[in-house]
């Protein structure tokens, strides 16, 4: 059974935001430098398949969710956590967190969907999108009058 994800073109621009300034708007600059926008590569390997390599520290397998809708590979990652700590004076102080990452990459017309593969290790998903074996060209023979 296949989850079918609503492409949304305005997520990636909200992702964006929340990544550079997050729900608390008095971050200082220093917090800001600190925080790192997560890198997607794209490229192709002998003209047989193409990866994708998004590099996620900090998220686990459970966080992350990738699908194909409509030719794109959809990439979404989203991780919230909360703690809950007794204070003096105070029943409780929640602190709670969350970070998210959204891609959606075209996929080319030759693309094997059916067999894609993606594995995450040391904190790097790799995902893997095999081609279709195209038809090769038909070599015509040249036919002398002679």
């Amino acid at each position: 059974m296949s989850n079918l994800v609503r492409f949304d073109p305005f997520e990636e621009m909200r992702s964006l935001r929340r990544q550079f300034f997050g729900d608390d708007w008095f971050s200082s600059p220093r917090q800001l430098k600190a925080m790192q926008i997560p890198t997607t590569d794209v490229y192709t390997e002998d003209d047989e398949r193409m990866i994708v390599e998004a590099h996620l520290p900090n998220f686990n397998d459970k966080d992350i969710d990738i699908s194909v809708d409509k030719g794109m590979l959809v990439i979404r990652a989203e991780k919230h956590e909360s703690d809950e700590e007794k204070k003096k004076g105070k029943k409780y102080v929640v602190r709670e967190s969350s970070s998210s990452f959204y891609r959606s990459i075209a996929l080319p017309e030759h693309a094997n969907e059916e067999k894609i593969e993606a594995n995450v290790e040391e904190g790097v998903l790799k995902v893997t999108v095999p081609f279709k074996e195209l038809p090769k060209p038909k070599k015509i023979a040249l036919k002398s009058k002679n």
